[in-house]
């Protein structure tokens, strides 16, 4: 099979040419052949082996898939493992599989090319936790069957609430008593014990079973029963518990600190209740939750899905639990505390003593400062059930009567606004004392003397007379100086006559005559009337121009104040025009012989308040009841279907760009997060309904990825949907081959957030039952001979899809004297047919016979009938 072709030279070969050799391969059977192709030198000998192989593929493929930890969270999880070929042809691969756990091969068959390698997709499903540990057989081309193992491990998602101090497992945090308007923080681990990132939301259950919010559980059930009767049941209880962070992302294996803050509030009633213990008591639980994963509540919209398809939902619930109590301070002699009356300058005091009612904590007081008034000490300590004496002075700094509001204000440890879970000391409760005092006044003589000096430059009328204090000298004060100015008679001849506007210059002013107090004022002596004397210095003084110019500016700051006051009263003015131009209010003021109707609380109907929807940057808490509140006010509006596929008007493309935080996801609900199809029939179409529920006041953008075969007919894959709107999306199922069903599709939020749910679907062949394998056929009584032996046979479809029947007769080659009728129909989805069987008696009929039903694309059923001839 091996031809050499070569012409052998006849001459020496020289040094640099060559002789070309051909040997050619024409093989004839499967089989390997080996020869040597001999080559003579000169005295050398040398040997050539010729092989002659057959082509081959040689496969390969890895013998264990290992998936690793992952999490129960009902996803599609997916490894690619290689078949190689290492042969010069292609080679052929199958693969069958018949474990417990249900695992996606695709392809299961196929061809590898030479010099190449094929990606086997095995997917596995992690819906139940738990060891995977599959063997899957390969048979591979030449090689025979190989084992290849599928491990992995299912785990839970855990989230654990650990202990600061001990690292242990937290399950209730007591705060202990603290006052009302007083906050204190403990310190806590949320750990993510799982080996996938976690995202978390706190959740404050306020409506769980066993909470309690301000009731006093020291009491008697009696006690206690009639104040849950009277306890205001919508309260806020996300102002009590601060959680911060209260949103976050956990890494796997990573512990985050958290501080949980409690406030106790003191609730009020619906209407006036004599309390008889001041104490109220809180059991609170926060849970920490799976961000998004609220598909489980919806659950009972889908109609059809089970318990074994609920949410894969993970939390962890810590319960909190405190006590606050009011502030008790008692003083003596009371609250009013009235003074002697004293004189200014004088001081009174009285003692009072402040006690501590409380038997849980102590007090720190701070009295604020209060004219006329003074406390020793101003601030200080009370522990529980001591008490302490303040001194408080009366000192008046004028005369009359006071009654001032003398302030003490409480000082605790309170939430910081800027910080939330920082406290710092700030004064959360007050208290008042009412001062009484009144100040009197001591008559004194009012003595004036003469001021021989110069006079001051800002004096009384006259310039002249001083008051001294007391008065201590006896003499009387020369008060008739005063008259000079309104006698003559020492007045000079020549200006008795004169009329102008001249004051009178004292005596004592002439070491200051030099300059006149005013340029354009004229000064005459006391007694002569003589105009006196004022010299100007020019190099000081001003001019006409520079007095002309001061007045102007003076006018033009007078103009600027009266025109901001102009544009004042006029933006006023009309202000008021647009506060009563109204059809509403007609300006009628107040207490104008109006007179208000009597109302009473009976006219007021009780309503419930509605329930505030969270803004985008809320930093309150996500609670149980405002959750169930939000989702109630969006499911009782109409379904919202077709709605737009894209973003288009320009609100819709900004809030469709907007990245959610954790708590905003929460309040979407997508589910449910398993939609369960049950039994399905194969070539049937199926549907069921994902609904989606947008809880924000923003629009939400929903994009579906789906990539199986199975699900290809689901539509619409994409939706807008507007704040508080619920919608749906039909789901459609489709398969032609029978088996368990897993898969799941995902889909983004925003172009963002992904999320996905989980399509479960056990598909059957299609079926036909006979409602009996073995039909008799008698007469009925009292029938003639000859009469025709009738009896029906119920065929029924278990199934959704409709299926095609034909009757035929086990064995053609004898003539059956058994008829059936119809031969040949449809059944509907989960309905039945009957079918007439008659036997038509003769000499020679046989009285058994046997049909076939044959189901198409479905299994055949025997029927065998028999004919019970009574004689």
């Amino acid at each position: 099979q091996f031809k050499l072709i070569v012409e052998n030279p006849d001459k020496l070969l020289a040094s640099g040419l060559q002789v070309k050799a051909v040997v050619e391969y024409t093989p004839k059977c499967a089989e390997d052949l080996k020869d040597k192709l001999t080559l003579v030198v000169d005295d050398d000998v040398v040997h050539i082996p010729v092989l002659g192989l057959i082509p081959y593929c040689d496969l390969e493929i890895e013998t264990e898939v290992d998936f690793g930890e992952m999490i129960a969270n009902s996803k599609l999880v997916t490894k690619h493992v290689s078949v190689s070929n290492r042969g010069t042809i292609s080679g052929v691969f199958r693969i069958s599989y018949d474990g417990v756990v249900l695992l996606n091969i695709k392809p299961v068959r196929g061809v590898v090319k030479p010099k190449c390698e094929r990606k086997i997709r095995v997917d596995v499903c992690t819906d139940v936790p738990g060891v995977i540990k599959e063997m899957m057989k390969v048979e591979l081309e030449n090689r025979g069957s190989t084992e290849v193992w599928v491990k992995g491990v299912v785990v839970e998602q855990v989230l654990k609430v650990l202990g600061v101090n001990c690292g242990k497992a937290l399950k209730c945090v007591n705060f202990g008593p603290l006052y009302f308007g007083t906050s204190k923080t403990e310190q806590i681990y949320l750990y993510n014990e799982s080996p996938e990132c976690l995202d978390w939301v706190a959740v404050l259950e306020d409506n769980a079973i066993g909470g309690e919010v301000g009731t006093d559980l020291r009491g008697s059930t009696d006690a206690v029963l009639h104040d849950l009767s009277l306890k205001t049941e919508d309260v806020d209880v996300s102002t009590l518990i601060l959680c911060a962070p209260n949103q976050g992302t956990l890494e796997p294996y990573e512990k985050s600190l958290i501080t949980v803050c409690f406030s106790p509030e003191k609730f009020g009633r619906d209407f006036e209740v004599n309390d008889a213990s001041p104490v109220q008591d809180y059991v609170m639980f926060l849970r920490f939750e799976t961000a998004g994963k609220r598909g489980g509540c919806l659950q009972n919209l889908s109609g059809g899905a089970t318990a074994t398809t609920s949410s894969h939902s993970r939390y962890v619930d810590l319960a909190l639990k405190g006590s606050g109590f009011p502030v008790i301070l008692t003083f003596k002699p009371g609250t009013v505390i009235n003074f002697e009356d004293c004189y200014l300058g004088e001081q009174a005091q009285v003692a009072c003593t402040m006690k501590n009612e409380s038997e849980f904590l102590p007090v720190t007081f701070r009295f604020r400062k209060t004219a006329h008034f003074s406390i020793s000490p101003a601030r200080g300590q009370l522990k529980k059930k001591s008490e302490k004496e303040v001194m408080i002075s009366f000192s008046p700094h004028q005369i009359g009567k006071f009654e001032m509001k003398q302030i003490i204000d409480i000082i605790g440890m309170g939430v910081d606004k800027n910080n939330v879970g920082v406290l710092k000391t700030k004064p959360f409760h007050q208290i008042y004392l009412t001062l009484h005092g009144v100040c009197k006044s001591k008559r004194t003589s009012i003595v004036f003397t003469i001021n021989p000096g110069l006079t001051p430059l800002i004096s009384n009328e006259t310039g002249q007379f001083v008051v001294r204090s007391t008065g201590h000298l006896s003499e009387t004060a020369p008060v008739a100086i005063l008259k000079s100015t309104q006698t003559q008679i020492h007045t000079h001849r020549k200006n008795r006559n004169c009329e102008d506007d001249a004051l009178i210059a004292f005596p004592n002013d002439r070491a200051a005559s030099l300059r006149p107090s005013e340029w354009n004022k004229k000064y005459r002596t006391i007694f002569t009337k003589t105009v006196r004397y004022n010299y100007v210095d020019p190099e000081f003084a001003y001019t006409d121009s520079e007095r002309l110019l001061r007045e102007e500016n003076k006018k033009h700051y007078l103009r600027f104040i009266s025109h901001l006051r102009r544009r004042r009263l006029e933006r006023e003015v009309s202000r008021r025009f647009y506060i009563y131009n109204n059809s509403v209010s007609l300006g009628i003021k107040p207490a104008e012989g109006l007179k208000s109707p009597n109302i009473s609380i009976k006219d007021f109907p009780k309503e419930k308040p509605q329930p505030k929807m969270l803004p985008l940057d809320d930093n309150c808490m996500l609670t149980s009841r405002k959750l169930s509140a939000i989702v109630s006010k969006s499911t009782n509006k109409g379904v919202w279907s077709w709605l737009s596929p894209m973003p288009s008007s320009a609100q819709e493309k900004e809030d469709c760009s907007l990245t959610l935080t954790h708590k905003q996801l929460h309040q979407i609900f997508i589910g449910p997060s398993t939609i369960d199809f049950g039994d399905v029939c194969v070539y049937s179409t199926t549907t069921k309904e994902l609904h989606i529920i947008n809880n924000l006041s923003v629009h939400i953008w929903i994009e579906i990825e789906i990539e199986v075969a199975e699900l290809q007919e689901t539509s619409p894959l994409s939706q807008v949907v507007p704040p508080l709107t619920k919608t749906h999306i039909p789901v459609v199922f489709e398969t032609i081959r029978a088996g368990m069903f897993k898969s799941s599709f995902s889909y983004k939020i925003n172009n963002k957030h992904i999320g996905h749910v989980l399509v479960v679907a056990h598909a059957k062949p299609i079926e036909l039952q006979l409602s009996r394998r073995e039909l008799i056929v008698s007469p009925i009584s009292g029938c003639l001979a000859g009469t025709e032996f009738r009896r029906t046979v119920r065929v029924c479809n278990p199934r959704n899809h409709p299926a095609g029947f034909t009757w035929k007769p086990l064995t053609e080659a004898t003539k059956s004297a058994f008829t059936i009728t119809p031969t040949r129909g449809f059944v509907e989805a989960y309905s039945d047919v009957e079918c007439e069987v008659v036997w038509n008696p003769a000499y020679s009929a046989p009285d058994t016979g046997e049909f076939t039903l044959s189901v198409r694309k479905g299994n055949p059923i025997n029927l065998k009938c028999l004919a019970k001839v009574t004689i």
